[in-house]
């Protein structure tokens, strides 16, 4: 399978857990399912949970998706997943028409309560949501974006008395056909977001040149706001690569520091990437070839960082590193 050039490698602090092997895919899911990924997970009322994408296919092996949905995984250690019998999410139990499809989530426990941010495709446009739950049955809806607005992550804890989100837009008329950047908006409520600050550009990213965006929410440190984004650098002179005809991207993760008061300053920021697709699930073999996708972060109580990515867009892994080397990494400008 052709690699993109320049090559990207993982940095040295990273450790995949069990060689790169997923850690949930479809053969794990009680119903209809094909591609298990971009999952959000976080540690909730004294367990892991995770919310993940499941896209389901007409046949094996091609791109034409009959649907999507979100569905929920419980774990005691965060390797080892129970799924639940029944889809979380999908487009009826939104409760509007225009939904097409629900996907995408990443959870922020925030005041006791499970925050989960989540796509989703209508009949008019690509939405952004943001939701509360307790128990992964029902969900409350607070906000839902405009056209066309993504990847959005809640910060753990309000910043200046407002709640903080990361999210990519996606302007097509002024930025040009996927040159997509981060961006941060606030909000009194969850209900209401404004005062909105462009933090990452694609330009910015040495191993980028499509476009940069959220991954995982943001975990405190005293040094600053920990936070993953995901890169993606096109090769329009790559070939087939996953089920598609054509796929010309290759997707890997960024770590960079934003400021504790300020979010939308970047104090730091590693240049080359965090994670590259390397193993057989990541670059080998799947939907879409040479895809990582990082959507949970989790600090443990020992340094350790759990990171729970979207491998191929068709599986979920695992990899781990200790919080002071992903702080030195975004410190260190090498």
């Amino acid at each position: 399978m052709p690699k993109m050039l320049p090559e990207l490698t993982s940095s040295p602090v990273i450790h995949r857990y069990n060689g790169g092997a997923p850690v949930l895919s479809a053969k794990d899911i009680p119903y209809e399912a094909t591609c298990i990924f971009n999952a959000g997970v976080a540690k909730y009322q004294g367990k892991y949970v995770m919310a993940f994408r499941d896209d389901f296919t007409h046949t094996p092996n091609t791109a034409a998706f009959r649907g999507t949905v979100v569905g929920v995984a419980y774990s005691d250690d965060g390797i080892h997943w129970d799924v639940r019998k029944t889809p979380f999410l999908t487009p009826e139990s939104m409760g509007d028409p225009d939904v097409t499809r629900v996907y995408d989530p990443r959870i922020t426990v925030i005041d006791g309560k499970c925050c989960l941010c989540f796509a989703v495709d209508t009949r008019h446009g690509l939405r952004g949501g943001i939701a509360l739950t307790e128990d992964f049955e029902k969900i409350e809806v607070m906000t839902m974006s405009v056209p066309d607005n993504r990847n959005m992550v809640l910060f753990p804890e309000k910043i200046g008395g407002r709640y903080v989100r990361l999210e990519r837009p996606m302007p097509v008329y002024s930025r040009g056909k996927d040159r997509f950047d981060t961006w941060l908006s606030a909000s009194p409520d969850l209900r209401y977001w404004g005062d909105s600050k462009l933090v990452l550009a694609v330009e910015d990213v040495p191993f980028a040149n499509d476009k940069v965006g959220p991954g995982a929410p943001p975990i405190k440190t005293k040094d600053g706001w920990l936070t993953l984004f995901h890169a993606v650098h096109r090769d329009e002179s790559r070939g087939k690569n996953g089920w598609e005809p054509k796929w010309a991207k290759c997707y890997s993760a960024g770590i960079m520091l934003l400021d504790l008061e300020d979010p939308s300053k970047v104090i730091g920021m590693s240049k080359a990437p965090l994670l590259a697709p390397e193993t057989p699930w990541e670059a080998d073999d799947g939907f879409r070839t040479n895809v990582i996708f990082p959507g949970g972060m989790i600090l443990e109580d020992d340094g350790e960082v759990k990171i729970y990515y979207g491998a191929s867009d068709t599986v979920e892994c695992l990899a781990t590193a200790h919080v002071d080397e992903l702080v030195a990494l975004c410190k260190d400008p090498k």
